[in-house]
């Protein structure tokens, strides 16, 4: 090997040394940005959105860590600034008692979804058509309204409307939303009659023929001019300051209920990984994508 050979050939390792730890140090420097910390219930549907926002927040290069908790403490944990946001409060009606007592010490980023709605849901095949009817029936539903996790909102409701249609012969079973799902799916397997707790979007209406019962008497429904139910985002008091690319990311964060639903169809599936999903999704959406990062 002459001397000139080796010169070359050491010319050659030393650029792709420099090249290789200049590649390494702007991977770093991209990943460097800072941690993001967003909360949220492990309900399908926030399974699904808060998964995606942080696939989006990932590819600009922070580290996103999201945490499972209640519906009151992924409030609190915005309003007293240990988490970053949440993209899942419904409103007005749903979380309508933590936001009044939270709203002086978070902000409201505005809807990110809109078409929610909740209520008391039953299979096609149940032959009642409102809450009203319940009582009279209650024997056929073995006296159990299936709800979910007792800190969420719609149980909140559903006891009010226990109470308003003096549903005295039901009780509300606590438990959770796969749980719900779970009883549900029995149910109809054996065309049983059973009402749950239920929310829009959600994959179950893609995977069941299901209604809503109607609520005469407006429990789960805004009852004055606040407009229908929407999911929006809230962030902590002070990230348009010290985080702007986030929160401007989060500000343009908005899907339509087909999206979310995809997405929920997708985890329902056994040995689903809603993590790769969501990466899914924003692979097959990036001109939806792309708007979250506009100005």
């Amino acid at each position: 090997m002459t001397k000139t050979f080796k010169r070359a050939l050491s010319r050659v390792f030393v650029f792709l040394a420099l090249f290789l730890a200049t590649g390494i140090l702007c991977v770093a420097h991209a990943k460097d940005k800072g941690e993001v910390v967003l909360t949220y219930v492990e309900w399908s549907s926030e399974v699904a959105s808060t998964n995606v926002v942080k696939v989006v927040l990932e590819e600009l290069g922070y580290q996103v860590d999201i945490m499972t908790v209640t519906a009151i403490w992924m409030w609190q944990a915005v309003a007293n600034s240990d988490a970053d946001a949440h993209v899942a409060a419904w409103l007005p009606t749903t979380h309508e008692l933590y936001w009044n007592v939270m709203k002086d010490r978070v902000e409201n980023l505005g809807p990110n979804l809109l078409g929610a709605k909740i209520g008391l849901v039953v299979p096609t095949y149940v032959t009642l058509n409102s809450i009203e009817e319940l009582n009279g029936n209650a024997d056929k539903f073995k006296g159990k309204i299936i709800g979910i996790d007792p800190a969420a909102g719609l149980m909140n409701k559903t006891m009010e409307a226990i109470d308003e249609y003096e549903l005295d012969k039901l009780t509300l079973v606590k438990g959770s939303g796969p749980e719900m799902t779970n009883k549900l799916a029995e149910a109809i397997e054996k065309k049983e009659w059973i009402v749950v707790t239920g929310w829009t979007p959600h994959w179950k209406f893609s995977r069941w023929d299901l209604k809503y019962l109607d609520d005469p008497k407006g429990i789960y429904q805004p009852k004055d001019k606040r407009g229908d139910e929407y999911i929006a985002t809230i962030v902590r008091q002070g990230m348009k300051e010290d985080m702007p690319e986030v929160y401007r990311v989060l500000d343009n964060f908005y899907w339509e209920p087909a999206d979310m639903e995809q997405v929920m169809v997708w985890n329902s599936k056994e040995g689903a990984d809603p993590y790769q999903n969501a990466k899914r999704w924003v692979e097959g959406n990036r001109d939806k994508v792309n708007r979250f990062f506009s100005e």
